[in-house]
């Protein structure tokens, strides 16, 4: 006999946690009802993280920089963003009521960290994860046996799942992408040159000139900026918007116009809160590549050995996007 499909195998497993729980099914499904592919969760943790940073305010883009007592505020801040985002009730014993079940919600920067404290046993635990260097994040539901526990030592008593009980939790979503933290991952020479730069307005300009066909996120905006007006130094009439179409640079918004123009590029199309940069070139004969019909002209990507242009005007922002 063939050895089973990975895959096949997990889902088989996955089908056998659901059987034997009929709560823990409940919870799963209906996680997944509220989110179907994870994108709400992933939001979430993004903007948690970056609340904790506090760019706008600190300028700070790495966990590294935050204080013990910031990085141990996440686990709270996340289980209270989660339920203003999904609205979870109150729970009796844990944290939420979720289909009228109570559960208990575990955040940790460290994957296998979650500490669970022995009143959850006999519960369900939401385990959280998310890894701001590997832009990932996990979220998976286990009941918690006392069986499947490290020993606890320290003050709180609190418990570790053991690795080799990790098998046991099911999983909603296991390894997805978390939005990018664009200063984190960026070339550490054109992220000095950002913050180099003497205003708000120049350091936004310099982030979209350096970091172009790749996602930014609104938070990376502010942290750049350190504005309260941020978005004003995005947009055309002064922002970088205008400040850079002399160098042939689009910038583009989480807006439907502005999206399809990026799949038509063949460039990532920003998501909620996110903006894309691209320099672009009229499509003539010898550019045979994706192009789009911007402002009454085809336009496609440019490269390096393409003369600078000034890129043409976007079409209205009136329209955003479902989330």
């Amino acid at each position: 006999m063939l050895p089973l499909d990975i895959t096949a195998a997990s889902n088989i497993h996955a089908a056998d946690l659901r059987r034997e729980d009929p709560a823990l099914a409940a919870v799963h499904q209906q996680l997944l009802r509220l989110d179907p592919d994870g994108s709400r969760f992933a939001r979430v943790l993004r903007d948690t993280i970056d609340q904790l940073l506090n760019g706008e305010i600190t300028g700070r883009y790495d966990w590294k920089t935050l204080f013990k007592t910031e990085k141990t505020h996440a686990g709270t801040l996340v289980e209270i963003n989660l339920q203003r985002e999904f609205t979870f009730d109150d729970g009796v014993e844990m944290d939420y009521q979720i289909s009228g079940i109570d559960v208990d919600c575990k955040y940790s920067q460290q994957f296998g960290g979650w500490m669970i404290p022995p009143e959850a046993l006999g519960h369900l635990c939401l385990l959280v994860w998310a890894d701001d260097y590997k832009s990932q994040w996990s979220a998976g539901l286990l009941r918690i046996r006392d069986e499947w526990l490290n020993v606890g030592n320290n003050r709180d008593k609190k418990l570790t799942v053991k690795a080799e009980h990790r098998n046991k939790i099911l999983w909603l979503w296991h390894k997805q992408e978390l939005p990018v933290n664009a200063l984190l991952h960026m070339d550490p020479v054109d992220r000095a040159a950002v913050f180099e730069a003497s205003s708000g307005q120049a350091r936004l300009n310099e982030l979209f000139r350096r970091y172009q066909q790749r996602r930014i996120g609104r938070n990376v905006v502010r942290t750049v900026a350190q504005q309260k007006d941020y978005m004003k130094r995005v947009r055309g009439n002064g922002g970088s918007r205008s400040s850079l179409r002399g160098e042939g640079i689009l910038i583009m918004g989480d807006y439907r116009s502005h999206q399809e123009i990026a799949r038509q590029l063949d460039v990532p199309a920003p998501r909620e809160g996110e903006f894309v940069s691209v320099r672009v070139t009229q499509a003539h004969g010898e550019h045979a590549g994706p192009h789009a019909l911007i402002d009454g002209s085809l336009w496609t990507v440019a490269t390096h050995g393409d003369p600078v242009v000034n890129a043409p005007a976007l079409p209205s922002t009136s329209s955003k996007a479902k989330p």
